[in-house]
């Protein structure tokens, strides 16, 4: 049986996972801690009847607190609970365009080699926008990646990834994902959901993004930057265990890891450098 309940909402009203709600007695003694799961809502086990001091924080947001009522069958409800950016948050990018600068943006994937050892491939195209709103949680994102110029090292694994019996980059010239807003996770970190397109095949996708701030660049224009992480089932895009063997690059499980550093110029198009 649950105790104190709360469903912990952002400002836009997105769920916050992660968020902590803690219980302590008006003496400060504490009482209970639960952490809220991806659809923001927190339980704490039974607690003593009477009014007790719940508290709610969560990286980058205010901490809210309330005085929680509890039953004397030991329950209580605090029902929504909305959280407000802190003030010293990061500054997020000005609304409007943003550019990926392909020629300051990187794209790897690693994958284990036998177990033992991270085969790494560089795709050296990518380009897309990310157009940010007046609420950065409401942005939204386009990348492609264009598949024929995986780079592993080696010029004949090189080709057999990018034939039909892999990625197909005939067939299937681009990877692209289109991102659908942000959920923050801390001061300076958020996931963005999606939808990633590769070898034919379109899934939904999480990237953990981490900011690294924008400001003016040498030629007179402005950047922000971006890290990104996700894993990906390999067996979701039908990329073929066999094919995966022969090509060199072997996994003991089913995931590989991507990992995108990406720069931004604000604006519908680059600079000419």
């Amino acid at each position: 049986m649950n105790g104190l309940t709360a469903r912990i909402r952002s400002a836009e009203g997105w769920p916050v996972p992660g968020a902590v709600l803690t219980v302590t007695d008006l003496s400060g003694r504490q009482l209970a801690r639960a952490m809220a799961g991806t659809t923001g809502d927190a339980a704490t086990e039974p607690l003593p009847p009477g009014t007790h001091t719940a508290v709610v924080t969560a990286p980058g947001h205010q901490p809210v607190a309330q005085l929680a009522r509890i039953s004397a069958g030991g329950t209580g409800s605090l029902g929504e609970i909305w959280l407000v950016p802190e003030v010293d948050a990061v500054s997020t990018p000005p609304p409007g365009p943003w550019t990926i600068d392909p020629m300051h943006s990187t794209v790897i994937v690693t994958a284990r080699h036998l177990g033992i050892a991270g085969i790494r491939a560089r795709f050296a195209e990518v380009g897309g926008r990310l157009d940010i709103a007046e609420s950065f949680d409401q942005s939204t994102g386009y990348a492609e990646i264009k598949a024929a110029t995986v780079d592993t090292g080696i010029g004949m694994r090189d080709a057999h990834l990018r034939s039909a019996e892999f990625l197909d980059v005939e067939n299937f010239p681009l990877i692209t994902f289109t991102g659908k807003r942000f959920r923050r996770t801390g001061a300076d970190t958020w996931v963005m959901p999606g939808d990633l397109t590769l070898h034919g095949h379109t899934r939904p996708v999480d990237l953990a993004v981490t900011y690294g701030g924008y400001g003016p660049d040498p030629w007179g224009g402005t950047r922000s930057a971006f890290h990104a992480e996700t894993l990906l089932h390999r067996d979701d895009f039908a990329i073929d265990y066999h094919a995966v063997v022969r090509a060199g690059i072997a996994a003991v499980g089913t995931t590989v890891k991507v990992e995108l550093d990406i720069e931004l110029v604000q604006g519908e198009n680059l600079p000419a450098l």
